[in-house]
Formats: structure tokens, sequence, C-alpha cells
């Protein structure tokens, strides 16, 4: 029989073997699957130039952090925030002076209760008028941390500049017709319009002018009977639709 002190190689190797075994079935530190989680922040939104928009964000599923705790959005590019209108005790919101920024703060609960996980935290964000349809604001940026302002959770969120709703005034609705009215109306400037019925076939195309008007004349006679028409605009990748409007072909 060998004497098992003449394998002293094959001894080692059994020992550290165990010891990676003994290590990969303790439980990690505190702490890591947090930090695995980060960046689940999110939210989305677009938002026509001129106007207010609402950025919903949500997604963090990290521990509960307690009282003191903050949600901090910095708006991207030109967009300034204007309101915080959670509605919940829970939690104060605040706008920072300059309005390029905004928190809510959890304001403390009872034991049970998980601060941020499951809601929605909603920030009024507006849009300048000279921004660009199609474009998406650069800088958006979410951070949650505790009460000593420590990092717990970061994301990104996406502002896009939406385009503004076409309008369609002419043929009037309600109005009877012939059978190749002239449609007109008003788009952002630059935009394609197309104008379509109620079974979706194009009845004429034309591209918004410098002063936002445009107008254009089907290229084959409607069908008799009630007709109902829509402009559709787009620009850059981003669509509007118009009110409808009814007509009667005569």
């Amino acid at each position: 029989m060998r004497n098992p002190r003449s394998h002293p190689r094959r001894t080692a190797a059994f020992v550290l073997c165990a010891a990676a075994a003994l290590t990969a079935a303790l439980p990690a530190p505190a702490g890591a699957s947090d930090a695995a989680r980060s960046r689940e922040l999110w939210g989305s939104v677009t938002i026509v130039p001129g106007r207010e928009g609402v950025l919903e964000v949500t997604g963090y599923a990290g521990s509960a952090p307690g009282a003191g705790s903050r949600l901090t959005l910095t708006a991207p590019g030109t967009a300034r925030v204007t309101a915080v209108p959670l509605a919940d005790t829970g939690y104060r919101g605040a706008v920072a002076a300059d309005r390029a920024s905004a928190t809510y703060t959890f304001a403390g609960a009872a034991p049970e209760v998980r601060p941020w996980q499951g809601r929605t935290f909603p920030f009024v964000l507006s849009v300048p008028a000279s921004a660009v349809p199609g474009t998406r604001l650069p800088g958006c940026a979410l951070r949650l941390t505790d009460a000593r302002g420590t990092a717990l959770d970061e994301g990104t969120c996406t502002v896009t500049v939406g385009l503004p709703e076409p309008t369609l005034h002419t043929p009037l609705s309600g109005v009877p017709g012939g059978s190749r009215p002239q449609t007109a109306g008003t788009a952002y400037p630059g935009a394609q319009v197309s104008v379509r019925d109620q079974d979706e076939n194009e009845v004429c195309s034309t591209t918004a002018g410098a002063d936002g008007t445009w107008s254009c004349l089907p290229s084959v006679d409607l069908p008799a009977g009630p007709v109902r028409l829509q402009a559709t605009a787009t620009l850059n990748g981003v669509t509007a639709a118009s009110e409808q409007v009814h007509i009667t072909v005569r």
C-alpha cells in the first residue's frame, strides 16, 4: 500500500477544491445583490415644443432605504422641471430654484412600508418652443440616495421632442362637397403631410410651408357618400394626427 504522504500535491489540490466549494456555498455579502440591480430607474416621455409633459419615474427594486432617502431628476438639455405633483404625505417634492432639477424625499413611515418600490414618481417638464421635433434632449439623469447621500441606484430618462398636431380646416366637417375637395390646414414647417380616408387610403400629400400652412388636392375622385378625412404630419421620425373631418361627397 502506498503512503498518502508520498502525494502532497494531490492532498493540497483536494484541500483547495474543498475550500472553493465552501466559499461558493456561502451567501453573498450584504449589498452585492443591490449593486447587481443598479441602473433600474427609468422614465420616458414625448413633449411637444412649447408645452409641458409628465415624466413618470419607476423601476427601483433594491433594498428599502429609510427616512431622508431622496430621488433626484436632472432635467435634460433646455427642458425645465415645473412641478412635482405626487400626492402622497410620505414624500416631499421640491423643484430647484433654477428648475434644472427636482427631488422627492421620503419622509418616513411604518417599518413594513418599502419606499420607492412599486410606484411611479411624476415630474412635470417643459420643453421650449424652439426645440426641434424628433430630437432627444441629452442629459436626463436619475439618482436615488440614502439620507447620507450614498447612491443606491441610478438611471437615465428619455425626453423626446414631439410634433405639434396638424390641423385640417378645409373641407369643413358636415358640409357636402365635390368628389375632389380642396384639403388644407396647418402643420409644423417642413413636415410631410398625408391626408387619408377612413380606409387608410391616401387622398393626397404635401409638405408644410415655412409659414406652417399646407394644401393639396385628391388625385382621384372620392367615392360618393360619407367620407372621413384625417391629416397626419411626420418629421424626423415623429408623427401627429389632426382631428377627423366628416364630409359627404355628392
